[in-house]
């Protein structure tokens, strides 16, 4: 039986830490938050050797362990408690070639608490380009472990990699240095005190918001010979050691690093007055934003196609050859039709993941954040708050679990409040098929027509989030602004593996997360279209069969329009109806709303399924939908009814996961109810004016 052992990979941002994660593990892998705690766990599995397996994880990113966010205290905690489940028999601390002394002060804290430690010295084919020489021996020499180049752009060192962790009971695990210099009467009266305690660990926990050992802060300080000690006390000793380690760094760096700066090139300084231009940065971002638009639709043509045509055959292949009776018919009116309502969009957030993964790895995404924030400080939000807001273009969810790295509470609170104003993915479908029906397939001054209304979406739902912003800056009155920075990392070319891992696990979860809800209301639907609460639903045919001159295929309709009428689901839609006719709905679509709260895309999948209940007909859900009327006669799905509709899914809020998780941000349902409220109502004011106009 092969043994199995625990590997934490930790490093600071943009050292390439998940690109190593993504060589090791490659599809194996998992993600899911610590217990209790809204920070993403990362965890994927490795073979070492026959004998030996690893399970991966990868620790949210972190300069130091002087914690000043929620995802360096998860670190922290992780690697002080030998309790913990996920305590690594091992430690890879991935440092970046080109900025490794400021990396080497992480390493020769974890090299303190007596964790195994292997250094990866990451991006090494950079070395030559920089003129970077290493002398990785020397440098093992004197931080007493063991180094590994890697290069993960050109796969280069991850054997090497897998094989030194194998041997990871060879390391030594002394530390670099003897930080207790720097004051070496506190630190022995509290060597004397917990005799057999780890001295650093017991430094950590007097200085960060951490516990070890049940050991409490004030339980150590008080009992210390000196008694309590003050903050601005501690906070000296901090700097201090921090001086200290990077004295040490920076002696361990002239004896085994050389840079040749005539050999080393400037082309990211270059770049960055170009791409970071008070002006052209702006036109640049603006000229990258309308390709992948652009991109979306003219690329995801075919393959839309034929997904359509094949869930098409499927439904009528089940209609044709099943018994009819309930399962059956379930499974081609409901269950099919709804899957296909999701599944036909892959293609196209596939496509807007590629994108999104390809920026965040050539670097470029830190510039998009760095040039916004000229623009955001005006509105009251964080610089940090640029993070959240773009990264709410894939999912409202993990973009309000970003907030955690805004410290100022109020900033944090209005970033989380306007994030689910910025257009998510779960938003895509429901833009996709309307624009398809309502706005014409042409092309203005050589950009397509409905790219352009489809980035204007995304647009005017930034535009909102930056004035509900600036309203609640007004209404809460923030006290103060906190300093922004940001981290440039070097330019890279982007590593297809990294990309292609991002799309298929982004689209998976998009996929398998809305298919289980889909699923769900799917069969909750057809069961409610499928059935009546009086006796008229069960005598449809003979009521509608009494109509004269009708056809085979007319009559088909006329009996399943009339069904669904009658249906329960039919009195729900025709209960909320008046109060959304001012906007141009029909009870169809008022059905269609009411289901997507649980999931923004449920509403592709609910109308697939009212369209296709108790009917032969197998047109498209876009077909389908285009050949609904009114009584009177007129087209539901009209540019007002459709632009309408497009404004109001803009700005509701129309989501109950992202509700779950803005309570359990802020402790509280008062900020959600707000939240839900407030979206709702400028949502619906909105829709009712676009429609009135148009």
């Amino acid at each position: 039986m092969s043994k199995r052992i625990k590997v934490a990979l930790i490093g600071n941002p943009n050292t390439g830490k998940s690109s190593v994660f993504n060589l090791l593990t490659g599809l194996q892998q998992k993600t899911g938050n610590y217990p209790g705690i809204t920070v993403e766990k990362k965890e994927g599995f490795c073979r070492l050797t026959k004998e030996l397996s690893a399970t991966i994880f990868d620790l949210p990113g972190t300069y130091s362990l002087n914690a000043s966010s929620l995802d360096e205290n998860v670190v922290i905690e992780l690697l002080m408690n030998r309790k913990h489940e996920d305590f690594p028999d091992v430690a890879v601390i991935v440092a970046d070639v080109e900025n490794i002394k400021r990396n080497l002060l992480l390493f020769t804290q974890i090299k303190d608490l007596g964790i195994p430690s292997i250094l990866v010295v990451n991006m090494s084919d950079r070395m030559w380009r920089k003129g970077i020489s290493l002398d990785v021996e020397m440098m093992e020499q004197e931080l007493n472990t063991k180094i590994v180049l890697t290069s993960t752009l050109k796969k280069e060192g991850i054997d090497t990699l897998k094989t030194q962790i194998a041997n990871y009971n060879q390391l030594e695990n002394s530390s670099c240095l003897d930080f207790r210099d720097i004051d070496p009467d506190y630190f022995t009266s509290l060597q004397k005190t917990f005799p057999n305690q780890s001295i650093y660990k017991l430094w950590l926990v007097i200085t960060q918001d951490v516990n070890f050992a049940n050991i409490d802060r004030n339980t150590i300080q008080s009992t210390n010979g000196d008694h309590t000690r003050s903050t601005s006390f501690l906070k000296r000793l901090q700097q201090r050691e921090t001086i200290k380690r990077y004295q040490f760094i920076n002696e361990v760096l002239k004896k085994s690093l050389q840079i040749n700066r005539e050999q080393a090139t400037d082309f990211q300084s270059r770049l960055d007055r170009i791409l970071t231009h008070r002006f052209w940065g702006y036109v640049i971002f603006f000229v990258i934003l309308l390709t992948i638009f652009q991109a979306i639709y003219d690329w995801s043509g075919y393959p839309m196609d034929v997904i359509d045509s094949a869930f098409v055959s499927m439904s009528e292949w089940a209609k044709t050859n099943l018994p009819s009776w309930f399962v059956p018919k379930l499974i081609a009116e409901g269950i099919i039709p709804g899957l296909g309502g999701v599944v036909i969009f892959i293609p196209q957030i596939a496509i807007l993941f590629v994108f999104i993964s390809i920026l965040e790895e050539t670097g470029y995404m830190s510039r998009v954040v760095f040039l916004m924030d000229r623009v955001l400080r005006r509105f009251g939000l964080s610089g940090k708050s640029v993070v959240p807001l773009i990264s709410g273009t894939a999912c409202a969810i993990p973009a309000i679990m970003a907030t955690r790295n805004i410290e100022n509470w109020k900033e944090r609170l209005i970033t989380i409040l306007v994030t689910p104003f910025t257009t998510c993915s779960a938003r895509l479908p429901v833009y996709l098929i309307l624009i398809a029906l309502v706005i014409p397939d042409t092309r203005v001054l050589g950009a397509n027509l409905q790219g352009l209304v489809l980035m204007g979406l995304y647009l005017l739902g930034f535009g909102m989030a930056l004035a509900g912003a600036y309203v609640l800056q007004l209404v809460l009155k923030l006290p103060h602004k906190t300093a922004f920075v940001v981290e440039m990392p070097n330019y890279r070319i982007p590593i297809l593996r990294n990309v292609g891992i991002t799309v298929y696990s982004k689209t998976k979860s998009f996929v398998l997360e809305a298919g289980k809800i889909i699923l769900a209301i799917s069969v909750l639907l057809w069961v409610l279209a499928s059935n009546g609460p009086s006796s008229s639903f069960g005598d449809a045919e003979a009521i509608v069969g009494q109509e004269q001159g009708l056809t085979q295929t007319e009559l088909e309709q006329k009996i399943s329009a009339y069904k669904l009428e009658q249906s329960y689901l039919g009195y729900v839609g025709k209960f909320i109806e008046p109060a959304i006719a001012p906007l141009g709905y029909d009870w169809k679509i008022g059905i269609a709303i009411v289901s997507s709260f649980a999931a923004r895309e449920v509403f592709v999948g609910t109308l697939a399924t009212i369209y296709n209940v108790g009917t032969d007909e197998e047109d498209t859900i876009k077909n389908r939908m285009a050949d609904e009327v009114h009584a009177d006669g007129k087209p539901v799905f009209t540019l007002a009814s459709g632009m309408s509709l497009m404004i109001f899914y803009a700005f509701a809020m129309q989501c109950m996961s992202t509700l779950a998780i803005v309570r359990k941000e802020t402790n509280s349902w008062k900020w959600p109810a707000i939240q839900l409220v407030v979206m709702t109502l400028v949502a619906y004011l909105a829709a009712f004016a676009t429609f009135q106009v148009l």
